[in-house]
């Protein structure tokens, strides 16, 4: 036999009176089917979206006049920031009290199933670097509708409190940083003080008025060691003059110009003790002038004692005339002896006052040393605290921008609405559907009985399976009974059909009056 597949055009007479043959249980099948799919569509839970966009604003008239006097405290990572606040607990606790589901006073565990599925049928999310769009979908329009604006209030709500708690919250860290900074900076600023006070040599510009006086004294020693030099070889000088003079004069020579010279002398270095000390340069002089005329009257009167001893008469007597010269040289000697002295004297306090000043300068490099250590810490304290100082009045400034809603703020750009059509699969795709599905669902039926029932129902189809020539058929005749019966399986079909169109139409109706 030949096996081959029958073509379309031979199955085609087959489908059609396998059609007529089971014509009813095809109709069924339509039925069933359309009836069925259209419960379903109307089982099918609806899905009624609603949507609403905030815009974030960043910028205001206001931010251009507060650059660098207040900081924004705005999140960058708004998607984020959003999606917490929206699913925070407590958003959705307020959410369960907007849509109902808290009228039914729900157990924990139904409570936590219903923010589930809240969380599930919600959705946010951020474009455009400044909108967020907060989607909802239920199965209820009106509850869908309150449900997003609700979210959209309470994420703004939330989020200004959020922003207006972080300013708070800087603004208190800060002041706190300024008190500590504050009682360093005073502590500091006690240390450095009461050191001072205790070290007269930590005061500023001690260091440069001791080396400024050392160097004074090493001058003034310097230049009196030259003054020195230079009185000692005029001393020098002058005593190689007084050994080629005679002392007196033959003539006119007496020890009472001694006695009156001493005197004068003598109430002079009176008059000099009133206001000057012994170390006083003049009086140093005048000294050493008295000192040399009692040497001379010493000499005049070891020579009268000399005379006397010797029988010899003394010529010279009362009136001794004294050499001029020899007096005024030995006035000089006497004068440059007296200068070197007080020189002497001079370098000898200078000495004493460099090694003074050298052990204060010492004194002063140790202190110096403690003095940069307590202003080091005062300095950095200072710096600290004056820093915290303007950042705390930029936090109170933008404390203050928050409190006024002038920061970063928020504004609903796309109100929600009532959904007025439910998103996804509606009734009228489930109508097309299953009229699609009962007619195809027959035919489908009738194709494959055709393909795969064995039974001969066509000439074409027994010619294809034996390879032999059909030389006649006998057709079919119907009886009269045949004929009624083919009437009421018509009839039957005509009215199962009428019963599907007329419960598709009743519902359309009800669809269009909004009762189903």
């Amino acid at each position: 036999m030949n096996a081959e597949p029958a073509s379309f055009d031979t199955m085609l007479p087959v489908v059609l009176n396998e059609a007529r043959r089971r014509r009813i249980a095809l109709v069924l099948v339509f039925a069933g089917v359309a009836l069925a799919v259209l419960a379903v569509g109307l089982a099918w839970p609806k899905k009624y979206v609603a949507s609403t966009t905030i815009l974030a604003q960043e910028s205001s008239i206001i931010t251009p006049l507060m650059q660098g006097a207040a900081t924004p405290t705005a999140n960058a990572a708004r998607a984020g920031m959003a999606r917490a606040v929206v699913f925070s607990q407590k958003v959705l606790d307020q959410i369960l009290v907007t849509g109902g589901w808290a009228a039914s006073h729900p157990s924990p565990a139904e409570k936590d199933r219903i923010i589930q599925g809240i969380r599930t049928r919600t959705t946010v999310t951020f474009s455009h670097d400044n909108l967020i769009t907060i989607t909802y979908y239920d199965s209820d329009p009106r509850r869908a509708y309150e449900v997003t604006r609700e979210f959209a209030q309470l994420f703004i709500a939330e989020s200004l409190a959020s922003k207006k708690r972080e300013s708070r919250d800087a603004f208190d860290f800060i002041n706190n940083q300024v008190q500590q900074y504050r009682a360093k900076l005073a502590g500091a600023e006690t240390k450095l003080m009461d050191f001072r006070q205790s070290n007269p040599d930590a005061r500023v510009g001690s260091v440069a008025d001791t080396n400024n006086h050392i160097s004074q004294l090493r001058t003034q020693i310097e230049n009196s060691r030259l003054d020195l030099m230079e009185k000692r070889s005029q001393i020098a000088s002058l005593l190689t003059q007084l050994n080629g003079q005679s002392e007196v004069n033959t003539v006119q020579t007496t020890s009472g110009v001694y006695q009156v010279e001493l005197a004068n002398l003598q109430a002079q270095l009176n008059k000099l003790l009133l206001t000057y000390t012994d170390e006083y340069p003049d009086v140093i002089r005048i000294r050493h002038q008295m000192e040399d005329l009692r040497q001379q009257l010493a000499q005049d009167e070891k020579r009268k004692q000399a005379a006397h001893a010797a029988g010899v008469a003394d010529t010279t007597g009362n009136n001794v005339q004294f050499n001029p010269l020899y007096q005024q040289l030995q006035s000089q000697l006497s004068t440059l002896r007296a200068d070197s002295a007080a020189i002497e004297a001079r370098i000898n306090e200078s000495n004493a006052l460099l090694q003074s000043e050298m052990q204060r300068s010492s004194r002063i490099a140790n202190s110096d040393m403690v003095t940069a250590e307590l202003t080091r810490d005062y300095n950095v304290n200072r710096d600290v605290y004056q820093d915290l100082l303007n950042r705390r009045e930029k936090a109170r400034v933008s404390m203050n921008l928050d409190s006024e809603h002038q920061g970063l703020t928020f504004r609903v750009q796309n109100p929600a609405v009532i959904p007025l059509n439910p998103s996804g699969l509606r009734f009228i795709h489930f109508a097309i559907a299953s009229v699609l599905l009962a007619l195809a669902i027959p035919v489908g039926l009738l194709f494959g009985v055709a393909r795969l029932d064995p039974r001969v129902r066509s000439t074409e189809q027994l010619k294809r399976l034996t390879g032999l020539n059909v030389l006649a058929t006998i057709p079919f005749y119907p009886t009269p009974q045949d004929r009624r019966r083919e009437q009421q399986r018509n009839g039957v079909i005509v009215l199962v059909v009428a019963a599907v169109l007329l419960v598709y139409a009743i519902l359309f109706w009800l669809k269009l009056r909004g009762l189903a």
